[in-house]
């Protein structure tokens, strides 16, 4: 018996006809503020950044050559069968929390709990990995300003000769974390400036390089064969989500069940547009081979001789990859204000400010935990912390979106995901696929921090649950 009620227990669901009842009496909410292009510029910001100024030149130099854009392009398709589902929730569940969120309510506490823990830790470390990315074309943009910073700031121990600590990474996400702390509707402000500015740069790229190819650079276009393409698009599928975080913020949008489904699917295609034509352009001025891995575009500029355009390109990365910073930031700390809300972590970090509406006790240790990360790990030891746990949340949601579908197909829907149970079929399967190509050591972090949870979760969260509580 005792065993019965402890399977009800983990398996326990939020209702979704009631969820919004439901959390109003549970305690702090959080401001609605915002409209639909600052949700589209949140999720922009978030795919696009080290994706186009980082990623593309590593996996095209030594992955997949020209082929790149084909590895975008097969990680887009993955992203966007898992973008339908979630913009299916996010217009029926209009609640932060996102994937945490999704999963309680269909497929029950334990299931929500395991996707929550799992994303408070894989956020963090993308914000420090982007961080760190950031850090890199600073270092390109110093170097060629002629400035000499002390060898003991430029990077983590480990990482060069008199290395310590990556002062300028950890203090991005420091910034970050204070930004997020005035409150979201200035935040918002912040971020749809800067991702213009973004969006604007990358367009120079784009027309100015495009001017510059050379078509002979895309031969062989895949040096690496087919293969190469694939594990390229394992690689890349880091930078083509961004809007899993975005729709966290749907408790703080004005008009969620309207606008959270069209700025998920309008963040996704603009930026794999804009992916795929500077793919083009990367490849096209200069042979793959001699792409350099950190600094992509601003070397390709200086290879043509556009010096003062390289300068420019590395002064947007540095701004533009800020959004992805700002967008994982603020996914991280509404997953963790919506479980402790929810009673599964402490209420202590459901604190909100009493004026401007956002949780800023978890924005500041997330700050704090993601500017150690960023500080004192390599970029390859911080990056193999994320993706498992995203690719995850991905075969949860789009299990979940089917599972809701035949169980209450007349629950009302803002959005459908088309082409049911194909769509989402082929986004827990497309996930499953990726996850395959991690590597062992990202399995064991992932089993340890998993672990950990289980033991939270059997000891404080299942007992403190308000759905416990309420029962």
């Amino acid at each position: 018996m005792a065993g019965l009620r402890a399977g009800e227990g983990i398996f326990r669901r939020k209702p979704i006809e009631h969820i919004e009842e439901t959390e109003a009496a549970e305690g702090p909410r959080l401001e609605r503020t915002l409209g639909l292009w600052q949700l589209t510029a949140i999720g922009v910001g978030g795919i696009i950044g080290a994706g186009i100024f980082t990623l593309a030149g590593t996996v095209a130099n030594g992955t997949a050559g020209p082929g790149v854009l084909v590895s975008f392009l097969i990680a887009g398709v993955a992203s966007a069968a898992a973008a339908l589902s979630y913009a299916e929730f996010a217009g029926m569940i209009p609640k932060a929390g996102s994937a945490y969120t999704y999963g309680y309510a269909v497929l029950g506490e334990f299931a929500g709990w395991f996707i929550g823990w799992d994303l408070l830790l894989e956020y963090t470390a993308i914000v420090a990995v982007v961080a760190i990315g950031i850090s890199g074309y600073f270092g390109f943009l110093i170097e060629n300003l002629g400035a000499d910073l002390p060898a003991w700031m430029l990077g983590a121990p480990g990482t060069g000769a008199g290395h310590k600590v990556d002062l300028f990474a950890a203090l991005l996400c420091l910034l970050i974390a204070w930004l997020l702390t005035l409150g979201i509707r200035n935040a918002a402000r912040f971020e749809t400036f800067v991702v213009g500015l973004k969006v604007l740069v990358v367009l120079v790229v784009i027309l100015v390089g495009a001017f510059h190819i050379t078509t002979a650079n895309y031969h062989p276009f895949f040096p690496y064969g087919i293969s190469g393409v694939f594990t390229g698009a394992a690689t890349v599928f880091f930078a083509v989500f961004g809007y899993d975080a975005m729709s966290t913020a749907a408790e703080e949008s004005k008009d969620a069940q309207r606008h959270m489904p069209k700025a998920i699917i309008y963040s996704l295609v603009i930026a794999m547009v804009l992916y795929v034509a500077a793919c083009l352009v990367l490849t096209g001025m200069q042979n793959y081979r001699y792409i350099d891995k950190e600094s992509g575009f601003s070397t390709a500029f200086q290879s043509v001789g556009l010096n003062r355009l390289a300068d420019l390109i590395a002064a947007g990365a540095i701004i533009g990859i800020l959004t992805v910073m700002f967008t994982f930031m603020l996914g991280v700390t509404r997953v963790w204000f919506a479980m402790s809300r929810d009673g599964l972590l402490p209420k202590w970090f459901a604190k909100t400010h009493p004026t401007r509406h956002v949780p800023t006790r978890v924005t500041w240790i997330v700050g704090v935990a993601s500017a150690a990360i960023a500080g004192f790990l390599p970029i390859a030891e911080a990056a193999e912390l994320t993706n498992i746990g995203i690719l995850l949340a991905f075969v949860v949601v789009c299990t979940a979106v089917i599972v809701l579908r035949y169980r209450q197909p007349d629950l009302p829907r803002s959005f459908r995901t088309p082409w049911m149970p194909f769509v989402p079929g082929l986004g827990v399967v497309f996930s499953i696929w990726l996850i395959t190509f991690l590597q062992w050591q990202t399995w064991v972090r992932f089993a340890l921090w998993f672990l950990a949870g289980c033991v939270f979760y059997f000891a404080y969260s299942y007992r403190h649950s308000e759905l416990a509580r309420r029962r």
